[in-house]
């Protein structure tokens, strides 16, 4: 049968079942429905001029656990194929709207999994393409062109404290190839480890998608060998190819995150800092790679530099009035695992009073009575009803959410999305409305087709659920520069009719998934969650404020603001009946990117 939308169609098999959640969270691992083959036009220069960074391992050696998809796109690129204006056919199955170019190609049913580079199919050259010469000098390819590996700006990497008087302690990254003031205040991994925001002596990164020897390298020199904690999901495998990349680094060590139940992931990302000075907590939405921190829209909570509480304190004293340190152990006993005690009991002894957002966690489990409302979409819920207040006309405030990954959520909305997700943002069914990249800003990006490897939404699951793209408004950020810096921020808010103010604002690690944010299961008395994540809440009341004024303009950064930076524009931008959301396990070959690549899956 088919299936119509003015955003595509497709052709489903009358073997589709409806499984839910079998989608990768932005990072991402993948079958091999992401092997991408990212071909080039035209032909480009053979080297790059290399004027301190020292040369990269050949591609042969690059292991980035947890990210097949950008894998994929850097051995493509590797043996590309000149785009051609008028590209002769290929044999493929193809279910295409006229003038959609959309199309599902006979690989996307594979179900084989590609891991390292190495792991990677080779591929017959093009006869017609004579073989490159090697250059010596030349780094290896990047998914994100050739361009991605020029030398930043000699300013790109100066440490940025914050201002100290800053409201609300949440930060854009720093993104290269914008004009120098949306960058003022924007923080970069090198920024976050800094010395300026204390002398560290140990610290634990939980993450998703690890590059272990590109994350050693962002420690300043003087921290670099100090013990480091990784906490991370993968079993098997990815596990031992994981410990073998650390290796080289004995002041690393290692904790598994507990996934016991079908396609869940660790997907939180936080980073535990101890210093001699006291304690430091930093929520992000960044993997632990070097195209996480370059040229997407990503961000980030860091906390205050918490002080140790005076000998003979209880564990619970330092806490905040939203109780974030008591979420925090709560949520670190979750994994119970016995290299997080020590981080347990230094969080005891700190204190963490001067905390203003609240803690949204997920962690994997089925929970019933009042331990539902401890995790995932529900806890969301109960804290969105204790502490915010009721607005007069507050019916037409609609629900804003934006997220780089989207799971199934059955064949209509009254599934999961409005019967549960919807209800716990609003309690009046105010349609809500989505930010998701379309081709379009894909192909337009910075960083070309190769960004949609972070997007992962998949025409299988697409096909499933065309009512939910008329839900889709597009990614438009012109007022912090980085509408062509693809987002794999996620974040979730209520704003008012006029989009000057919000009701609350949410950053965190879960995208639109019922794996990220829980399911409710046996007549509503439990709540299945499959996935780690977390993120932090704002709400006003903890600001002593009635709601948060948007600051329209955030860059550059005054300290003379009160109003909250918002990632992107406001209102947002609909999809015009030409615009398609970006499925990235099939093939754009109509029109060259910014780098002059087309995206074709093999």
């Amino acid at each position: 049968m088919s299936q119509d939308s003015q955003h595509g169609k497709w052709s489903v098999s009358s073997s589709d079942d409806d499984d839910d959640d079998r989608l990768p969270p932005s990072g991402t691992k993948t079958p091999a429905q992401s092997n991408h083959r990212v071909t080039t036009l035209p032909s480009v220069p053979t080297s790059v001029e290399v004027k301190s960074e020292p040369s990269k391992p050949p591609v042969s050696s690059v292991v980035i656990v947890g990210s097949e998809a950008r894998q994929s796109a850097v051995k493509n690129q590797s043996n590309p194929v000149k785009y051609e204006t008028n590209p002769s056919s290929k044999k493929k199955k193809e279910a295409t709207s006229e003038g959609s170019g959309w199309a599902l190609s006979d690989s996307d049913d594979d179900d084989v999994k590609v891991e390292t580079v190495d792991d990677l199919p080779k591929q017959e050259p093009q006869r017609s393409r004579a073989k490159k010469p090697k250059v010596q000098n030349e780094r290896p390819p990047s998914p994100h062109g050739r361009l991605y590996y020029i030398d930043e700006p000699d300013d790109f990497f100066e440490s940025c404290v914050p201002r100290l008087n800053d409201t609300y302690r949440f930060y854009l990254n720093k993104v290269t190839g914008l004009d120098r003031k949306y960058n003022s205040g924007a923080l970069h991994i090198r920024d976050v480890l800094s010395p300026l925001f204390g002398t560290l002596k140990e610290s634990a990164q939980f993450n998703y998608c690890f590059d272990i020897a590109w994350m050693v390298k962002q420690y300043p020199s003087e921290f670099r060998d100090r013990p480091v904690l990784i906490v991370h999901g993968d079993k098997r495998e990815a596990k031992a190819r994981l410990l073998q990349q650390a290796q080289p680094f004995p002041h690393v060590s290692f904790c598994q995150a507990k996934l016991d139940i079908a396609f869940g992931t660790h997907h939180t990302k936080m980073m535990l800092l101890w210093y001699e000075e006291g304690f430091r907590v930093v929520i992000l939405t960044s993997n632990l790679i070097r195209a996480d921190w370059y040229q997407k829209t990503q961000g980030m909570w860091m906390s205050p530099l918490f002080p140790r509480l005076p000998e003979g304190c209880s564990a619970s004293t330092g806490d905040s009035p939203t109780h974030f340190k008591r979420d925090l152990l709560e949520y670190l006993s979750s994994y119970r695992a016995a290299e997080l005690d020590v981080w347990i009991q230094r969080i005891k002894e700190h204190d963490l009073s001067e905390t203003r957002v609240y803690l949204i966690a997920s962690t994997p489990g089925r929970y019933v009575g009042s331990d539902m409302e401890r995790w995932g979409h529900l806890r969301l819920r109960k804290l969105l009803y204790d502490h915010t207040k009721p607005i007069p006309g507050d019916e037409k405030w609609p629900v804003v959410g934006q997220f780089s990954s989207i799971g199934s959520m059955g064949l209509d909305k009254t599934k999961w999305l409005e019967g549960e997700f919807q209800r716990t943002m609003t309690t009046l069914g105010k349609v809500p409305q989505h930010l998701y990249p379309s081709v379009e800003d894909v192909r337009t990006s910075l960083e070309g087709y190769p960004a949609g490897g972070s997007l992962p939404y998949s025409i299988q699951t697409a096909q499933k659920q065309l009512w939910l793209h008329s839900y889709f408004h597009r990614w438009k950020a012109d007022s912090t520069g980085r509408s062509h810096a693809m987002p794999h921020i996620k974040t979730y808010m209520r704003a008012s009719p006029d989009f000057s103010e919000l009701a609350w604002f949410l950053v965190t690690s879960a995208n639109l998934s019922k794996a990220a944010w829980g399911a409710l299961e046996k007549n509503n008395t439990q709540i299945m969650v499959r996935s780690y994540e977390l993120g932090v809440l704002f709400v006003p009341s903890a600001f002593n404020m009635e709601t948060f004024p948007v600051d329209k303009n955030p860059f550059p950064c005054s300290s003379s603001v009160s109003g909250f930076p918002v990632p992107f524009d406001l209102p947002p931008t609909c999809y015009s009946p030409k615009d398609q959301p970006w499925i990235w396990n099939i093939p754009y070959n109509q029109a060259p990117d910014t780098h002059g690549n087309i995206w074709v899956p093999s």
